[in-house]
């Protein structure tokens, strides 16, 4: 029983809102590191997305439009400005932090797989 009361405890909307808007913040640092880090690595090689063949290159920009979406709902999430009430605010930061980290993945995973498959230089 102590288990249950603990656990509900942490999903609470006000704890759950607050630990949204803190953990938001590290994930959206995370998710612009990776990608600053990942695309200076392969622009400053000298690869560029005018390399692709133009099945991959669609891939490519589909992809990236992805993760910009990600970044965004990833920020989003962990904006401390609560948009109305703390139970509504709730519901929809997990939601977009759920649906942003979901797209950052997939997004992601699409683009580098577009890059290795075109080609090597």
């Amino acid at each position: 029983m102590t288990d249950q009361i603990v656990s509900d405890d942490l999903m609470h909307p006000e704890k759950n809102v607050e630990r949204i808007m803190w953990t938001g913040t590290w994930w959206f640092v995370g998710a612009v590191g990776s990608i600053a880090v990942t695309l200076g690595l392969l622009l400053s090689s000298g690869w560029r997305p005018s390399v692709l063949p133009v099945g991959l290159a669609i891939v490519f920009w589909i992809a990236f439009g992805l993760v910009a979406l990600s970044v965004g709902l990833i920020g989003w999430s962990g904006c401390p400005i609560l948009e109305v009430s703390v139970r509504v605010s709730d519901r929809n930061k997990t939601r977009t932090m759920q649906l942003g980290t979901l797209l950052f993945i997939v997004g992601g995973a699409a683009a580098l797989f577009a890059v290795l498959l075109g080609p090597a230089h």
